[in-house]
């Protein structure tokens, strides 16, 4: 369906609700729209305040995205039910007639966007918010190496995650300020990397961060990192961040994520050249007597606690403590998607 094609459908069906009486108070009144889901055709409402809404037919237990709620935009789940349905729908309404124009605009985009992605229309739906989002976003300070360095590897484990569960970005916790990147309230992993040659040392950021969750396991995933060129092996630094938009089936709450990283699409031309090779990985099970400082070690030594913001350096270059299977290691991804949430 074209923008213009899609432009008269909805105006004309807005209109021809607006020329309806309002039947009372909360009640919507809806058309069909001529883009059909899976779950049933998007309608075109007004409410009884006149305001105009575009809803988008979504499963029953699935949750609508936070964070759009006025005073213009308003993004909530709705259901409508009548003798013979019920269906729950996204309802994004325009509560300022004022941006009317503007909504009509937006709506064209999502009935476009939807046309193409009419097995995913919530998918369509937050793809077209961000990219108006988008437009309001500046540039941001450029990561350092070392930050590139430490944000690809956290997308490795990610893309893992999101290859089996598309909602697996809740997982990740790094970018607020979690003391783990990736936790699940019993279930922690903490990504570690390098590209130096040789030696295995990391850098570890405080008394929690090799802490175990409360009656709960941590793993350390530690990557080596090689740079790579464009016509030689490996994955690029965008590409890994594209991949994992891809896959994860809120895009814009993990574009959120990365924003709390560091990384902004508008400064996605600085990085197009990085690309890495994953020259080693290796997972450990952090268990007692592991290299590290936890408030817990210190505590059962006798340690008085009272030094703050410890950062330190462990090695574990040697043959101890041992790197878990890689059967292991799919078994730690499996426990962090599975666990309830």
């Amino acid at each position: 369906m074209s923008e213009e094609t899609s432009r008269k459908a909805i105006e004309d069906r807005w209109t021809a609700l607006e020329a309806e009486q309002a039947t009372g108070e909360r009640r919507l009144r809806v058309t069909s729209l001529p883009v059909d889901t899976l779950r049933g055709p998007l309608l075109a409402a007004v409410d009884h305040e006149g305001y105009r809404h575009l809803l988008i037919p979504i499963p029953s237990h699935q949750k609508v995205r936070p964070g759009l709620d006025g005073p213009v935009l308003q993004l909530r789940k709705r259901v409508l039910e009548d003798e013979n349905s019920y269906q729950g729908y996204a309802d994004l309404g325009c509560l300022r007639n004022d941006f009317g124009d503007l909504f009509t605009e937006l709506c064209v985009d999502i009935l476009v966007a939807t046309t193409q992605m009419a097995g995913n229309p919530v998918k369509a739906l937050y793809a077209v918010l961000d990219r108006w989002k988008a437009l309001f976003r500046t540039r941001g300070v450029p990561l350092g190496p070392e930050q590139i360095v430490g944000l690809f590897s956290e997308l490795t484990v990610l893309t893992r995650l999101l290859e089996k569960d598309p909602s697996a970005h809740r997982l990740w916790c790094g970018p607020s300020g979690h003391h783990h990147d990736f936790w699940a309230g019993t279930t922690a992993v903490e990504v570690k990397s390098s590209t130096r040659p040789e030696g295995r040392r990391l850098r570890i950021h405080g008394l929690e961060q090799l802490e175990a969750p409360a009656e709960g396991a941590l793993w350390l995933a530690w990557f080596r990192l090689r740079e790579a060129t464009e016509a030689g092996p490996g994955k690029g630094f965008t590409e890994m961040i594209a991949q994992a938009i891809r896959l994860c089936d809120d895009e814009g709450k993990l574009i959120d994520l990365l924003a709390e990283a560091g990384f902004r699409a508008a400064d996605a031309d600085l990085y197009t050249a990085i690309r890495f090779v994953v020259a080693e990985e290796r997972w450990y099970r952090v268990i007692p007597g592991f290299p590290g400082l936890t408030a817990e070690s210190l505590i059962a030594a006798g340690v008085p606690i009272s030094a703050l913001d410890v950062d330190y350096t462990i090695d574990l270059s040697g043959v101890t403590p041992a790197p878990i299977e890689s059967k292991q290691v799919h078994q730690v991804i499996d426990r962090l998607i599975q666990e309830p949430a």
